[in-house]
């Protein structure tokens, strides 16, 4: 497992914009993890650790796009019908097994190899295929109307994939598409990047697990299952470290224990000054912290550290800033350590639906709901109540609208960036 830099979250000073933290955890951050071989059907949403370069053509030959009949078009009258006898059939993974000759039409099926000539190769054979549905039988004779051009409906070898080409590059998350595209090369496993291990934990006197009660006083924990989830959804392994007391020397002690075997560990509040934040100091006991405060809303300020190797990030306590700084700035970094390039979402265009008001000089977040103007438009529809603290507002919402440090003021009407919550945390 590579190191982190001892001074890979060392930030500090004034507020930092969002693009310059971003810029500055990439240039700093390194991958952690080790990698293994993995079969194909086990890779899904691991990131690949080396180039796949293909080893073979895809598809390994020419062969008919269409069910038709496969002719030489030089055996064709250019103005008028021409009448050939077809004389045998050809089914994909049943090559004709002898050279056509001239004066012949093949009967062909979509997926099958075109039939090669007399020196054994597909160059020199039939070069041309009709669909079935424009030829006319009469007994065993193909009525073929004029007009085709030559080469039509016939699929070259190497089409989609070319010999030698680099077809997955490292780094790139793997979704089905490019586990069937591995698949078609041949491939029986890819070596992928072990995914992150991450170690989450609640702290708070107050804070109990989701039961049918909660004792006088208390609140149900929903940021850690929260986390979890965004956790699991970004392709970690997720240790669930339970609630700890508000008591430094106990969290210390678990913090050092989890420090051991796990990359990353990640909560939630309790990294402010207050008297009885103690996660601060506890991290601070064991490693280092520094409160990096970043120029966004909802989720100043985030706590970036270390202890030893292991990572820790402090995500702000309510649970929406806890959710969208997860998404903005946890979730690039889990993926940088974890070997991937590639992090930023799709900013999509939207029409907003609302008017919004902003201070300038920081990047702020609203949750909106998308929906169709009826002329497949998308307009942004903003929730009344979007307080950081309003976790059924992110329940409502399926889109972020997201106003950019220069931005100070929207209106409804306005062309605004969204970036879909469904893309970000899957």
């Amino acid at each position: 497992m590579a190191q982190l830099k001892d001074d890979c979250f060392a930030f500090g000073g004034e507020l930092t914009p969002l693009n310059d933290a971003l810029a500055m955890l990439r240039s700093r951050v390194r991958t952690v993890v080790d990698v293994e071989h993995l079969p194909l059907d086990e890779c899904l949403d691991k990131f690949l650790a080396e180039n796949v370069i293909a080893d073979r053509n895809v598809p390994p030959h020419d062969n008919s796009a269409v069910d038709g009949f496969a002719v030489y078009f030089c055996d064709l009258k250019p103005d008028a019908g021409t009448r050939l006898p077809f004389t045998a059939r050809i089914a994909a993974g049943h090559p004709l097994g002898r050279p056509a000759v001239h004066g012949e039409a093949l009967r062909i099926f979509t997926g099958a190899p075109m039939p090669v000539g007399a020196d054994g190769s597909q160059a020199s054979g039939p070069d041309t295929v009709f669909m079935e549905e424009d030829v006319k039988i009469e007994g065993d004779v193909a009525v073929f109307p004029p007009g085709l051009k030559r080469g039509s409906n016939r699929r070259n070898a190497g089409e989609d994939v070319a010999v030698g080409s680099v077809i997955l590059t490292k780094g790139l998350r793997l979704r089905p598409q490019e586990l069937g595209l591995a698949a078609s090369i041949g491939r029986e496993t890819l070596c992928v990047f072990k995914p992150l291990r991450v170690g989450v934990f609640s702290t708070g006197d107050e804070v109990v697990d989701p039961e049918s009660t909660a004792p006088e006083g208390r609140i149900f924990d929903a940021n850690r299952y929260a986390i979890k989830a965004l956790l699991h959804g970004s392709g970690c392994v997720v240790t669930d470290l339970g609630i700890l007391p508000d008591n430094r020397e106990t969290i210390a002690a678990a913090l050092k224990l989890a420090a051991q075997d796990h990359d990353m560990l990640m909560t939630s509040g309790g990294v402010s000054a207050g008297e009885e934040d103690h996660v601060k100091s506890a991290v601070e006991q064991n490693g280092s912290i520094n409160l990096w405060r970043l120029a966004i809303k909802p989720g100043r300020p985030i706590a970036l550290g270390q202890i030893n190797d292991t990572a820790f990030i402090g995500l702000p306590g309510n649970p929406v800033a806890a959710m969208i700084t997860f998404l903005v700035v946890a979730r690039p970094l889990i993926f940088w350590m974890t070997g991937a390039e590639d992090t930023g979402p799709m900013r999509y265009s939207a029409l907003s639906g609302f008017d919004h008001k902003k201070k300038k000089g920081r990047r702020e977040w609203v949750r909106v709901r998308l929906e169709d103007a009826g002329d497949g438009t998308l307009v942004a529809k903003k929730d009344v109540s979007s307080g950081a603290g309003i976790l059924t507002s992110m329940v409502a919402a399926t889109a972020l609208v997201e106003l950019d440090e220069d931005t100070t003021e929207v209106s409804s009407g306005d062309r605004v960036k969204v970036l879909s919550l469904s893309e970000m945390m899957a």
